[in-house]
């Protein structure tokens, strides 16, 4: 059984911390920490990265970690499998970077629209909702399952 564990996120910045604090020091917000319930894993249920050993992690040899065929997902666009090594792994999380104006956004909006069938997140750290949107008017595709996410 999974052991339980609360501590406080701030609803603003994310920072958390084990007991209720009344402003966060990483953002400088008052009274935006809230009680979250954490369920911890049984250590045999967790990914091997590393070997825990009593609390502290360490190396592990490359040739002893043991893997699987990843399930991949076609994304529509033969290059753009060919580039994430035959699709996207689901759960995965792939940053496309490069210099502006290039047709980054198009590109994974075009991609992520597409996918119909799946709930997909689309994050910009540059872009606001409203343009995407405009963007995905132009490219005429629509996906009710595609969430956006600006900063």
């Amino acid at each position: 059984m999974a052991k339980a564990k609360t501590v406080y996120v701030c609803s603003n910045c994310g920072a958390d911390s084990p007991k209720w604090i009344g402003k966060c020091p990483s953002c400088g917000e008052w009274n935006t920490y809230v009680e979250e319930v954490v369920a911890k894993e049984p250590a045999g249920k967790r990914a091997l990265y590393g070997v825990s050993d009593g609390g502290k992690v360490r190396p592990v040899l490359l040739r002893d970690i043991t893997s699987e065929e990843e399930t991949r997902i076609d994304l529509g666009d033969q290059e753009l499998n060919r580039v994430l090594g035959g699709g996207l792994v689901k759960g995965s999380l792939v940053l496309i970077g490069g210099e502006p104006g290039i047709g980054k956004s198009t590109l994974v909006l075009q991609t992520v629209l597409g996918l119909k069938g799946l709930r997909t997140l689309y994050v910009s750290g540059e872009e606001s909702s409203r343009q995407l949107k405009l963007r995905a008017d132009r490219i005429a595709h629509e996906n009710p399952d595609c969430f956006i996410l600006c900063e």
